[in-house]
C-alpha cells in the first residue's frame, strides 16, 4: 500500500478533455502490448495548448512529472479508458484535481493506473508546475516543500485499494471476489 508520493507537479486548469490528454488519433495502440503501452504514455498530454510548456521532454518516453494539479472538471470529455492509462503510462501516479469528470474518475481506479484525489482548494491557481510536493496518504494531505505549505485533501475512500491492488480485475482476485 501506498503511503506517500513524491515529485514535480504540471499544473494545469479547468476543463482538461480527453482528447488533451490523449488525442484520437493515438486511441490505435494497445496499452496491453508492453511496447504500445509505452509508446502511449509518450503522447500523453500532447493535446494540451501550448500555454502549458511541455509535459514530456523531446525525445522522453516519460514525464519529469509523476503529480498532475489541475482544476474542475479533469478528464472530461469521451469514456476512453485510454485517458488515464496513458497517463499511468507516462509516469504519472496521481491527479489532484478540484473536481473530475466521473467517468474519468471511475477510469482511474478500474485500471489502477492513477490516484485521483480531489481538493477543495483551488490548487491549479496556487501551485506552479516544477513545484516539488509530497502526497501523504494516511493523513490525505499535499505539502509543497518550497514555502513548506500543507493543503488537504479529500479521503481516497474506497478507492484506494482498488488502485493499490492495481485495478478492478486485481481487486477483485485479491479479495475473493473472483478466482484467482
Amino acid at each position: 500500500m501506498v503511503k506517500s508520493l513524491k515529485g514535480k507537479i504540471f499544473v494545469v486548469d479547468d476543463n482538461i478533455d480527453t482528447d488533451q490528454i490523449i488525442p484520437a488519433e493515438y486511441l490505435t495502440l494497445v496499452p496491453s502490448k508492453p511496447d504500445e503501452y509505452e509508446k502511449l504514455g509518450s503522447y500523453a498530454m500532447i493535446g494540451l495548448p501550448d500555454r502549458y510548456g511541455k509535459f514530456i521532454s523531446p525525445g522522453e518516453m516519460k514525464t519529469a512529472y509523476p503529480i498532475i494539479i489541475a482544476g474542475e472538471n479533469f478528464g472530461c470529455g469521451s469514456s476512453r479508458e485510454h485517458a488515464p492509462i496513458a497517463l499511468g503510462a507516462s509516469g504519472v501516479r496521481a491527479v489532484i484535481a478540484q473536481s473530475y469528470a466521473r467517468i474519468f474518475f471511475r477510469n482511474c481506479s478500474a485500471t489502477g493506473e492513477l490516484y485521483p484525489w480531489e481538493s477543495s482548494d483551488r490548487l491549479c491557481d496556487i501551485l506552479k508546475t516544477g513545484q516539488e510536493v509530497t502526497i501523504d496518504f494516511e493523513n490525505n494531505l499535499l505539502i509543497e516543500h518550497s514555502q513548506d505549505k500543507t493543503y488537504q485533501l479529500k479521503s481516497l475512500g474506497e478507492v484506494r485499494p482498488v488502485i493499490d491492488a492495481g485495478g478492478l480485475f486485481p481487486y477483485a482476485r485479491q479479495t475473493g471476489m473472483i478466482p484467482s
